[in-house]
């Protein structure tokens, strides 16, 4: 039976070898998440779901891969990425999935969870899931906001980029629906209190909850009539 891995495992597994390389022990986030997000409208062009994919850096990537693959038992490496996809579901669960949306300035409520996968490309591993709105919601004047974060900031969720650290096209898309819908990702602006408050976080520190809010891309949505 393979351990909860996406939170405890990260920490538990990396710190040794964080502690050796210069710079990494004294400041925060010590691993990182290339996001891309579509936004899924219904047939009656509302929004229905945010449907994720999560590439898990490559220190990371690898760390899960050599100790999945030296796991005992007969299981295949399908079976164990499986088994993975249904821990780091759980894990994430009581934390919303680290996924936060407003619209009009008000919370909007997601539900569970039924639908992900993982999956090993090209050396990383990838996460994915649709992310359900617990009631599908009409898009006004106002665009949908959301925010993907580890509160704690121990991991860094930044959306897909260039070598310019330019988000790409297609790290927020619309699909679904026969709405004109426009899309934008807008770049943290933390506050340096809170920079320097990252910064001097030890690798084993607990960050107070929300740091990682702070650090957080917002994608926006906005669709016409």
């Amino acid at each position: 039976m393979l351990k909860p891995y996406l939170i405890g495992k990260w920490r538990a597994m990396g710190l040794g070898l964080l502690l050796l390389i210069p710079g990494m022990a004294s400041a925060h986030p010590h691993g990182w998440i290339d996001l891309s997000v579509r936004v899924i409208l219904d047939d009656q062009g509302r929004v229905a779901a945010l449907h994720q994919r999560w590439r898990m850096d490559p220190f990371y990537s690898l760390v899960i891969l050599e100790e999945l693959g030296a796991a005992e038992g007969e299981a295949s490496m399908e079976a164990r990425l499986d088994q993975l996809g249904l821990e780091i579901r759980d894990t994430l669960a009581p934390q919303h999935y680290f996924t936060e949306m407003t619209y009009d300035g008000k919370p909007v409520a997601a539900g569970d969870v039924s639908e992900y996968t993982v999956m090993e490309r090209d050396g990383r591993v990838e996460f994915s899931f649709r992310l359900p709105l617990e009631s599908p919601l009409e898009l006004g004047e106002e665009a949908l906001r959301y925010q993907v974060f580890d509160p704690s900031y121990y991991i860094e969720v930044v959306h897909e980029a260039d070598h310019d650290e330019v988000p790409l096209d297609e790290a927020l898309v619309v699909v679904g629906g026969d709405r004109v819908c426009t899309s934008r990702i807008a770049a943290a602006d933390p506050d340096p209190v809170k920079v320097a408050q990252a910064a001097r976080l030890d690798v084993t520190d607990e960050a107070p909850g929300g740091l990682g809010r702070y650090f957080a891309e917002t994608g926006e949505v906005a669709c016409a009539d």
